[in-house]
């Protein structure tokens, strides 16, 4: 006859004693099964923290002073680097990149610069103006090229119509179906 080997559930677990075993014996559906409070002598043996010998940090290359120098570890001076954009130069480079560049017209010969189309001269303007003067200009936003959005981890739900469900063609059914 073949013996059956599992864990035994309630060999680790603090039974209860006296009155509370009494009362769970009564009340539980079913008073085999363990209370699940494992036993702290038994449980995790050793304990964690019980171990004599201390812990040590094992050599690494931030830990050899050759290899680590100070001017690597000084975070106190690894502040960021501040960029200055003027409204000049902002004025400047809307009013460049809003127009468009100009392209030197195709030529006889190379060394012939007649129909090279010349730039003109960007002269300093207010921010305001610029923007009045650009968005005058063109439409900035349309139908066709919208404003940038904020990123999102999740797609914008379309409703899109299902088919219905299985009901009695001739009876009044209100209930619409999305995908």
């Amino acid at each position: 006859m073949a013996t059956r080997k599992a864990a035994e559930s309630t060999l680790y677990h603090v039974h209860p004693k006296g009155f509370w075993k009494k009362f769970r014996d009564a009340v539980v559906v079913n008073p085999e099964i363990s209370s699940g409070i494992p036993i702290a002598g038994l449980n995790r043996y050793p304990p964690p923290g019980s171990r004599p010998e201390e812990y040590s940090t094992p050599a690494t290359k931030a830990s050899d002073p050759a290899e680590n120098p100070y001017w690597k570890r000084d975070v106190r001076r690894a502040y960021p680097q501040l960029s200055v954009v003027t409204q000049t130069d902002l004025t400047t480079l809307l009013i460049q990149h809003s127009e468009a560049n100009a392209v030197a017209a195709p030529s006889e010969s190379e060394g012939n610069d007649k129909g090279a189309v010349p730039t003109k001269k960007q002269e300093v303007t207010d921010l305001a103006h610029a923007i009045t003067a650009i968005t005058a200009e063109t439409r900035v936003y349309d139908e066709s090229k919208l404003p940038p959005r904020i990123p999102t981890a999740f797609r914008r739900w379309i409703p899109e119509r299902a088919p219905d469900a299985p009901h009695d063609p001739d009876s009044y059914f209100p209930m619409v179906l999305y995908k």
